[in-house]
């Protein structure tokens, strides 16, 4: 009896202290086995490099493969990455990059400059259709073989004249190459792997599901459940393998910012990809340790803007978009539903961009906006039809749509509806103009004006507004042969003073990551272009 009450007794104290002892969270459990969780706004549309179009696919891309450079989170400076060096000629049309000793596959396989040119070839190929492919345009040939206009690869102006060493010849001069070749659509991709499962010129073949997935990154991918997360584990192949801290990174593509917010504070995140603008004042107040310093507001080279479906009456007169878009208070707007998070956009090139600060500027004139409804034929928006405000379904699009809806009513007289939707839909209706006013948004690939401004070209991949100027496509097609950098820019003032007087888009407001960041991730650092290199990172407790 003695020693049964003893043991009931020790059981007892087992019980009270587990009880006691606070459960382990995910975020603790990562921080102790170098998991980094991370919240990343949506569900990949692929896992392919050549095929995604979003930056929180990009995201993922950037822990699966890299390109010849990457471009430094705090400089946006291109850095040697695949190839360690790389020169070009005097004139500017011919560029040669020397790939690292050793580089493999996430298989093992060797990775040669002749998979880099094959790859290349895919992205432009025109069966793939491939939005980004126009970021290869520079190279010889490239925009006519995507086309169709030209279907021999071997007239392209890739070369590799040996398993290390990769030629690039150009149209024309493009003095930012360094940086442009550090993008998704210019990551290479396995020839043999594509070839296995018939996806040269295919979409959505199951070369990208966990089991299957090739890459060059410093992590590999070993799970993708839709909806639900994308774990990829460090890749013991990669050039960096050994000085890499982290061994998995999880993306959950959570779309909802509060749920997000909800999971950070319950210990399922070590980074959120967005923060609610209502949840700001409270996270700068909280009393809770850290609380002020785990809020994040890093300003990054993006615009949110509308774009007007310029093929849809009204819509297709410039006068009614002006008005619109001379009607939109953007300091309002930047005090009140952005909470001071994000400065407001009156050009469409934001701060920062490469050194370009645009001249043209949209203020707020309601005097001019509604003078030109009335030349427009619609005084007072009479006449006008009641028109829909397409935005993503998240915690601030709507927002926003709702306070142009209020700001359009009260000074113009127009009416509007407001239809949230899930990105993938949001994006499909955009290209197929299936609109009439949205809300969108453009981050930077490099710090250049021409990532912006070239959107609207009439050949653009992303020009989903139905606008297109003789005279713009001329000037950017002038700043694409001018060497001398006080002119190009020039060209490209005059350019963005077209655009927004044709206003086919209007500025709303510049971009801002606005994220949770929980203080034991290091190395993480604001990136203007949002890109960043998982490898550098680690999590640590002080």
């Amino acid at each position: 009896m003695a020693l049964r009450r003893t043991l009931f007794a020790l059981l007892c104290l087992l019980l009270t202290l587990a009880g006691c002892t606070r459960r382990e969270t995910p975020v603790d459990a990562g921080i102790r086995t170098q998991t980094l969780l991370i919240g990343n706004g949506a569900e990949p549309q692929d896992l392919d490099p050549q095929i995604v179009t979003v930056l929180t696919d990009q995201n993922i891309m950037m822990a699966l493969f890299e390109g010849l450079t990457a471009l430094d989170e705090q400089t946006t400076r291109p850095v040697p990455a695949a190839a360690e060096r790389w020169e070009t000629s005097a004139d500017g049309l011919t560029w040669t990059f020397h790939l690292r000793a050793g580089l493999k596959w996430s298989d093992g396989e060797p990775l040669t400059a002749g998979d880099f040119v094959a790859a290349w070839q895919r992205a432009l190929d025109p069966r793939l259709a491939a939005e980004n492919a126009w970021y290869l345009y520079a190279v010889k040939n490239a925009e006519a073989f995507n086309t169709g206009k030209l279907a021999e690869p071997a007239a392209l102006g890739f070369a590799a004249p040996d398993e290390h060493t990769i030629v690039l010849t150009l149209e024309h001069p493009v003095p930012y190459l360094p940086a442009l070749v550090s993008l998704p659509a210019w990551f290479p991709v396995n020839p043999r792997v594509i070839a296995k499962f018939g996806a040269q010129s295919r979409r959505d073949t199951a070369w990208t599901r966990a089991g299957n997935h090739v890459g060059n990154g410093p992590f590999r991918l070993v799970e993708w459940s839709p909806n639900a997360r994308i774990v990829v584990e460090k890749n013991p192949h990669h050039r960096e393998a050994a000085q890499t801290k982290l061994q998995q990174v999880v993306f959950f593509p959570v779309e909802n910012p509060d749920v997000e917010e909800r999971n950070y504070r319950a210990g399922q995140l070590h980074v959120t990809f967005n923060l609610p603008v209502d949840k700001i004042s409270g996270w700068r107040s909280a009393g809770q340790q850290n609380a002020s310093a785990q809020l994040r507001l890093d300003p990054i080279l993006q615009t949110f803007f509308l774009r007007f479906n310029t093929r849809q009456s009204p819509l297709d007169n410039p006068a009614v978009r002006r008005a619109l878009s001379l009607a939109i208070d953007r300091d309002i707007l930047a005090r009140t539903v952005l909470q001071g998070s994000r400065q407001p956009a009156h050009s469409l090139t934001p701060p920062g961009t490469g050194g370009y600060v645009s001249r043209t500027r949209v203020h707020t004139d309601l005097a001019t906006a509604r003078q030109l409804l009335v030349d427009a034929g619609y005084p007072g928006g009479h006449g006008l039809p009641v028109f829909e405000i397409q935005t993503r379904n998240d915690a601030l699009n709507p927002r926003l749509a709702e306070a142009l809806q209020a700001m359009w009513q009260r000074e113009l007289g127009i009416r509007t509806t407001i239809a949230p939707t899930e990105q993938k839909i949001w994006i499909q209706n955009q290209k197929t103009l299936s609109y009439a006013v949205t809300l969108a948004a453009w981050t930077a690939d490099f710090p250049d004006p021409v990532t912006f401004l070239g959107l609207f070209t009439a050949d653009s991949a992303y020009n989903w507004t139905g606008w297109t100027n003789v005279e713009f496509d001329a000037l950017l097609a002038r700043a694409a042969v001018t060497l001398d950098p006080v002119q190009r820019y020039e060209l490209f003032q005059q350019a963005e003073k077209l655009l927004l007087e044709s206003a086919p888009v209007s500025p709303v407001h510049f971009g801002a990551q606005t994220y949770l960041l929980h203080p034991a991730v290091k190395g993480w650092v604001p990136a203007p272009l949002g890109f960043r290199r998982y490898q550098y990172l680690a999590l640590q407790t002080e």
